[in-house]
C-alpha cells in the first residue's frame, strides 16, 4: 500500500539516519586526507632552509648585479637583442 507522504510529512527517523551518514561520510573523507598528509615525505626545516640558501648562493641571477656583478652580454637573458628588434618579416 504506496503512500503519499509529503516532505514534511517524512519520519524523523530516515532524516536522523541521512544526517548520521552524512556526518560518517565527512568523517571518512576527512580521514582519508589526514592520512595521506602523513604519508608525504617530510624534511626538518633546518635542512630545507640550508637547501633554499645553498640554492640561491650557487645560482647566479641577473637581476642581482649587486650580487653578482654585471652579466656578460651573451648571459642576461634580459637583455635587448644586438641586431635591431628580433623582428622577422615574412
Amino acid at each position: 500500500m504506496p503512500t503519499n507522504l509529503q516532505p514534511e510529512e517524512v519520519p524523523r527517523r530516515h532524516n536522523k539516519n541521512s544526517m548520521h551518514e552524512l556526518k560518517l561520510r565527512r568523517i571518512l573523507e576527512n580521514n582519508a586526507r589526514l592520512k595521506e598528509d602523513l604519508s608525504r615525505p617530510r624534511i626538518p626545516v633546518s635542512q630545507a632552509s640550508l637547501g633554499l640558501i645553498r640554492y640561491c648562493q650557487d645560482t647566479r641571477d641577473p637581476i642581482l648585479p649587486s650580487v653578482w656583478g654585471e652579466p656578460k652580454r651573451g648571459e642576461d637573458p634580459y637583455a635587448p637583442p644586438e641586431t635591431g628588434c628580433g623582428c622577422t618579416i615574412m
